[in-house]
């Protein structure tokens, strides 16, 4: 079965996590779970992220905003990544990055 687009983001999202040793997972939503969450959630070096994930001319919802608000404004990292920009996940979350205008950072 092909990836979709998204899903392409989310693993090469995944491939920098996973190469960082940084802890992360996909938060569930619906029942219990709060909506517009980030894709991914995590921890890396004492510092927790949110990254929302899209694909194409998707952008986040406003309720996803929101949530990537709320996290920035609490001292985490929050991000939206897309084909154009994921290579620089890795940089972010080390603290190598220098080109702001590539990233959507709340």
């Amino acid at each position: 079965m092909a990836m979709t687009p998204e899903a392409k983001v989310k693993k090469k999202v995944v491939e920098q996590l996973k190469a960082l040793n940084a802890y992360y997972f996909f938060p569930a939503t619906g029942g219990y779970g709060k909506s517009g969450v980030p894709d991914v959630v995590g921890c890396y070096e004492g510092n927790f992220f949110g990254i929302a994930c899209k694909a194409g001319k998707n952008t986040p919802t406003a309720l996803q905003e929101m949530n990537l608000k709320e996290i920035a404004n609490s001292g985490g990292i929050s991000l939206v990544i897309n084909e154009k920009n994921v290579e620089y996940v890795a940089q972010i979350l080390t603290g190598t990055y220098i080109d702001p205008d590539q990233i959507e950072m709340f």
